[in-house]
């Protein structure tokens, strides 16, 4: 497997290496390849995915995984040309008539490592950003979902060369050979303690990286909001894909004195969305997955916590968990949903800044004072108001984490000019000033630079 690892990389290599800048038609033509891809085989790709999780919403599998991709293929292609477009960069005063740009340059080779819980849209979306930026792309899908995986390979070598999009299948171990290889850039997605090894793989050959970790994102309820548009918002982050999101909410903050009202209004929105609905259900990925789940909660019911449960394909609430529980250190990535009383708002922020940065921090406030307060006072990949997951879906907010949760993001131009190098040129005329800051130096010199 190595060899064939070896051998794909050094064809992107030597292609990127002969056509060193792309042009627009080009660029476009492959964008446009991957959306027709998507959108021809979309009940193929169904399929494959409901097969790998078991039991999978059709709804939120056209919704995250095909719509996801076509939309990013389709704001890719409609601002391209301009993104392309060398970008005028001011010149001191002294350097005058000379010019300068920023022209974004194509890094050669990027790796895509993809997960298992979005395993179309999230292996592709990435590769959308590095297309439209005129890379090559090997990407290696989720050996978890090994249909929707195969079907990767299948369907990628008939719309693209090797050269340009290829796929390679494999275990942990060809994971850990692939994030090895020297990309000129690489993309992760998974969990924290992965993203280390990958992190400390990619740095034997100085390959920049771009890490999507997830964590544990909180909700804080603020002191005005309304609860039962709140908790219908919270319902819907937690429920989508059971859980198995990497910015669903974590836990929930909230005034000890609207506990009361908060679980109530949780529980008629989890009622309305959620219960007894096997339609738009998902199930856990496999087995293992499920057995930790499962242990966290009952770590919870040994420790003594209420836990409100409402059917297998609903969120569960456990009410005021102790913080040494598992599912208060670790991100619980499923249905479980930890809600904590406290103070008020400040003492939300501070539970929040004593734990490391996460992928996603919501809060439900229209309060512009309190608003500015945690913009000011927290640090998160993203803040959302009002709102769960849907930041995800629009195109010019980067998406990425900080600290613990991740580093670099991409998205739209963002993602275009993560996978570029963003290179300085400089035109200088005829007839340069500059000339006269050469030596022999002058006093008049010293004196008109004035330090």
């Amino acid at each position: 497997m190595t060899g064939i690892l070896d051998e794909r990389f050094t064809t992107q290599r030597h292609a990127a290496d002969l056509e060193r800048y792309p042009g627009l038609a080009t660029r476009r033509d492959r964008l446009s390849r991957l959306a027709r891809m998507t959108r021809h085989h979309r009940q193929a790709i169904i399929q494959a995915i409901q097969t790998d999780f078991g039991q999978r919403s059709e709804a939120e599998i056209r919704l995250a995984e095909i719509s996801a991709v076509v939309d990013a293929v389709r704001h890719a292609r409609r601002h391209l040309r301009r993104w392309m477009r060398p970008r005028r960069a001011g010149v001191p005063w002294r350097l005058l008539p000379a010019k300068a740009r920023v022209m974004p340059q194509p890094l050669g080779v990027v790796g895509i490592i993809a997960p298992w819980n979005y395993p179309w849209s999230l292996a592709l979306m990435p590769a959308v950003d590095a297309l439209a930026a005129g890379n090559r792309v090997m990407l290696k899908p989720s050996e978890h979902t090994p249909q929707t995986s195969a079907l990767l390979a299948q369907l990628i070598p008939q719309y693209f060369s090797a050269e340009e999009l290829c796929v390679v299948e494999g275990d942990t171990e060809l994971s850990r050979r692939f994030s090895a290889l020297p990309f000129d850039h690489l993309v992760f997605t998974g969990s924290t303690a992965v993203g280390r090894q990958v992190a400390k793989a990619a740095a034997e050959n100085l390959t920049p990286v771009t890490l999507e970790l997830g964590g544990k994102s909180p909700v804080v309820i603020g002191a005005d909001a309304d609860l039962g548009q709140a908790a219908a918002a919270i319902t819907f982050g937690k429920g989508f894909n059971h859980g198995q999101t990497c910015i669903a909410p974590d836990y929930v903050l909230v005034e000890s004195r609207r506990l009361t009202d908060f679980i109530k209004a949780m529980s008629h929105a989890i009622e309305h969305q959620r219960s007894d609905n096997s339609r738009d259900a998902t199930a856990i990925i496999n087995e293992g997955h499920q057995q930790r789940l499962t242990s966290m909660l009952e770590d919870a019911r040994d420790h003594g916590c209420r836990v409100i449960e409402f059917g297998d394909s609903a969120p569960a609430l456990i009410i005021d968990p102790h913080q040494s529980l598992e599912m208060m250190r670790e991100e619980i990535f499923g249905p479980w949903l930890p809600i904590i009383g406290v103070k008020d708002t400040q003492a939300a922020i501070s539970f929040i800044n004593a734990r490391p940065q996460p992928l996603a921090l919501y809060a439900f406030t229209h309060d512009k004072a309190t608003q500015r307060e945690l913009a000011h006072h927290t640090r998160s990949g993203a803040l959302v108001f009002n709102e769960t997951l849907l930041h995800h879906a629009i195109p010019q907010l980067p998406f990425g984490g900080v600290g613990e949760s991740g580093m670099g993001a991409y998205h739209g131009r963002h993602g275009f000019e993560r996978f570029s190098h963003l290179r300085g040129l400089m035109y200088q005329t005829k007839r340069p000033t500059t000339r006269l800051v050469r030596p022999p130096y002058r006093r008049w010199l010293l004196k008109l630079l004035g330090y």
